[in-house]
């Protein structure tokens, strides 16, 4: 994938004055602008794009004639096309972890979340701070009442969210700086070696402490370069390379 900075800088430049900040900020910065499309995001949060996009755009439900339709539960910061911001790739990384462990009713969520909107007086509560600390509980408590989770299932959404919690950095203010998204299904106790830092390589998913595009990792990979090769050559650990590779192909072709 190639960019063109200057076009990049422009469109940025001409965003930041289209877009109403968060609420905790004075002026826009970047990971509230959109950047991802549904595919991307899609691809580095490990869920189908379908469940992505009803998520930001909502869905109908039901059988004709009672077909219902749902509001979303992230509201996105560009509708058409339908695009991501960093701050909304943040929101759908800790939903997903709800998604790992129960079939999802959306209707429910979408209240659970309205629930701390209004409790954090928050447009993207998920992603505020305040979510670490008391959020966690106050979401599980609520989302257990509407859907009638057991204490068990309640247990293990909480210890769900707070591994997807432990993937995201914040800065000084308590918004989010970097998120080190999972390369695996299923697993949750994952190096943190792929991080997306919406202020390098325009928020790509990059090998951390390299700032290397895992693109093109994977792309000299496919070409026939052996992950050894390219662990020497941009010396960095073999681990390392081998999540790049999974991050951009299947985890079949990095082992």
């Amino acid at each position: 994938m190639h960019h063109d900075c200057s076009a990049n800088l422009l469109f940025s430049a001409l965003a930041v004055e289209d877009i109403v900040s968060m609420p905790e900020h004075d002026e826009q910065d970047v990971r509230e602008l959109p950047a991802y499309g549904i595919a991307e995001a899609a691809h580095y949060l490990l869920v189908p794009p379908a469940t992505l996009r009803a998520w930001l755009a909502g869905m109908s439900y039901g059988a004709d004639p009672h077909r219902k339709l749902f509001k979303p539960v992230i509201k996105p910061a560009a509708t058409s096309p339908l695009a991501l911001s960093f701050v909304n790739l943040i929101e759908a990384h800790v939903l997903a972890a709800i998604r790992r462990k129960h079939r999802v009713d959306m209707p429910a969520v979408r209240r659970a979340i309205d629930f701390l909107r209004k409790e954090f007086r928050s447009q993207h509560p998920l992603a505020d701070h305040k979510f670490e600390t008391n959020g966690v509980d106050l979401f599980v408590e609520r989302f257990g009442q509407l859907l009638a989770v057991s204490q068990g299932g309640q247990l293990a959404v909480r210890e769900l969210l707070q591994a997807h919690l432990k993937r995201i950095e914040r800065d000084e203010k308590g918004f989010p700086l970097r998120l080190y998204p999972f390369t695996r299904v299923g697993e949750t106790d994952q190096p943190k070696n792929i991080v997306i830092d919406p202020f390098i390589s325009f928020g790509r998913a990059v090998i951390s402490g390299t700032g290397v595009s895992t693109e093109l990792v994977a792309e000299r990979f496919k070409a026939g370069e052996s992950a050894d090769e390219l662990a020497m050559d941009y010396g960095c650990a073999r681990e390392k390379i081998e999540e790049a590779i999974r991050c951009e192909l299947s985890l079949a072709a990095a082992a």
